[in-house]
């Protein structure tokens, strides 16, 4: 219990700990540095333990507040979620060291880092909770976090993109809650292993699906699906390089997360009503994000557009819901959020040696920066999912599963978006990278090759996803394998439930006493 215990605790103490100590430090900002990156190789550290605890299929669960599910307050541990805490802490230490270069200085004396450690406090929290009311608490606590980093510049075009943000998000929190106090007062109970057992027992189903739809609403705006996108490439394109980059990576797949988790869980009994809306909104949304982002000229623009066509290939796996289709799901997430994180951080380093987001501005950068362009292609084309990258086998995963179910026009729909996805990959590549370099381009370029160590700061956590995105893509085996056992784990819910309710527990001899 006690190796549980901690194994569940320190993913969320060590940023609560960065957030504690980096307001204390407020006016150094070089023990602020220290105290984040410390903080976030902690995060790093403690999520590589959990799942060497959990990699072979056992669940940890433990309960804070010294009452037993499903008073206590949950912690849950299974596959899915520790993959999760480990990428979150793998893309804490790469933005946290892309964010100490350049203009860094001005946004440390803004908060940066509190902010940064407050969102990563609130993203392992929804990762890790096994309490559907304290979810919608961690995401507040990411909401919070995140309006204070989209708006750290304080320019009037990120207040007003911070504005749009927290409007939608307050909408649909609240949105959020009733359907939690809907969900408490058909039921008596927000533990979620409990919510899998009593939900099925309710005799009203049809306020069951109800509740169901309430909830994939609120996830899906999270998520940014089709047609709740609309926050996303409004409030993207204003923030900076590292803050950009750390949204894309996290705060979809947190939504993305949820509906993962609620719907294999606690309402896997609601598939036949649910699924085929999940379905169609799978197909909008990776239709509407490919076509946004085939249409603009704003790298950043496009790739926020581009994580909204890819939310979608994962609800596609959500909604076919066999288990290579889930696993599938799974391992999208994983491959998105470094493939998504690396393009942001890239596109920062075209916004410096180039002197512009707008692909009309700059061009010429393989020319002199050859290296770059390697960087930039491998995040590229494995999001367009060309083989043998990381890209390939998570479209491989959902498109297949979909075709084995009959389900035919999505796994089109899937195929004809990935083509699309390549387009505007080829755009960024054409324009910024291959035609001629216009002056204000050429003397970005000179600056940039001047400021050797900014370029180290900023390509060396670059590089390091590439690598990883290549070792996924080269050595598959391990990652798919992981994703499968996760996917599976997630349809059969036995394990979850037996971790929260333990048989010596009063909880645990309920369960056995209601089974036949």
């Amino acid at each position: 219990m006690m190796r549980a215990n901690l194994l569940l605790a320190l993913p969320v103490l060590c940023p609560l700990a960065g957030v504690a100590l980096s307001l204390l430090a407020w006016r150094w900002p070089l023990v602020q540095r220290g105290v984040s990156l410390a903080a976030s190789f902690g995060l790093l550290l403690s999520a590589i333990a959990l799942v060497g605890a959990v990699h072979d299929g056992t669940v940890l669960a433990t309960q804070f507040g010294a009452w037993q599910a499903p008073f206590g307050i949950s912690f849950v541990g299974d596959m899915l979620s520790a993959a999760m805490v480990l990428i979150a802490g793998l893309m804490a230490v790469a933005v946290g060291i892309y964010g100490l270069a350049g203009d860094a200085s001005a946004r440390e004396y803004a908060f940066y880092h509190p902010l940064y450690q407050g969102l990563l406090l609130g993203v392992t929290g929804a990762f890790l909770t096994g309490d559907i009311f304290n979810l919608y608490v961690w995401f507040e606590v990411m909401l919070i976090s995140s309006f204070g980093l989209l708006a750290l510049g304080g320019t009037k075009a990120q207040l007003d993109a911070g504005v749009k943000y927290v409007t939608l998000n307050l909408v649909v929190t609240t949105q959020f809650l009733i359907a939690v106090a809907l969900l408490y007062g058909a039921t008596g109970t927000l533990n979620m292993a409990d919510l899998a057992l009593v939900l099925p027992t309710v005799e009203n189903q049809g306020l069951v699906t109800t509740l169901a739809l309430l909830f994939l609403v609120a996830f899906g705006a999270k998520a940014a699906v089709f047609p709740l996108f609309f926050w996303l490439p409004a409030a993207y394109h204003t923030a900076s390089a590292p803050v950009v980059a750390i949204f894309a990576a996290l705060l979809t797949k947190v939504g993305v997360y949820a509906i993962l988790r609620t719907f294999t869980l606690m309402f896997d009994g609601d598939t036949g009503v649910t699924a085929p809306i999940v379905g169609a909104i799978a197909a909008a949304t990776m239709i509407t994000g490919v076509l946004g982002a085939a249409a603009h000229f704003d790298i950043r623009r496009i790739l926020s557009f581009h994580i909204i066509s890819q939310i979608g290939y994962m609800l596609l796996g959500i909604a076919v819901a066999t288990p290579l289709a889930v696993g599938g799901a799974i391992l999208y997430v994983i491959h998105h959020i470094v493939v998504k994180a690396n393009l942001f951080l890239v596109a920062g380093v075209i916004h410096r040696a180039g002197g512009s987001y707008h692909l009309k501005e700059i061009g010429g950068l393989y020319r002199g920066l050859p290296l770059l362009g390697v960087l930039f292609a491998i995040p590229a084309l494995s999001l367009a999912g060309l083989p043998p990258l990381s890209g390939f086998w998570a479209k491989f995963g959902v498109i297949k599963a979909s075709l084995d179910a009959g389900h035919i026009a999505l796994a089109v729909t899937g195929l004809a978006v990935g083509l699309l996805t390549l387009y505007s990959m080829l755009k960024i590549w054409n324009e910024a990278f291959w035609k001629a370099a216009p002056e204000r381009s050429v003397a970005a370029e000179r600056r940039w090759l001047g400021e050797p160590g900014t370029r180290v700061l900023m390509l060396v956590p670059i590089s390091a996803l590439a690598t990883i995105t290549l070792a996924i893509g080269f050595w598959a085996e391990p990652f798919v394998d992981y994703s499968l056992r996760a996917g599976a784990q997630l349809l059969d819910k036995s394990a979850y439930i037996d971790a929260v309710f333990p048989p010596e527990t009063a909880g645990g001899a309920r369960i056995q006493e209601s089974v036949p």
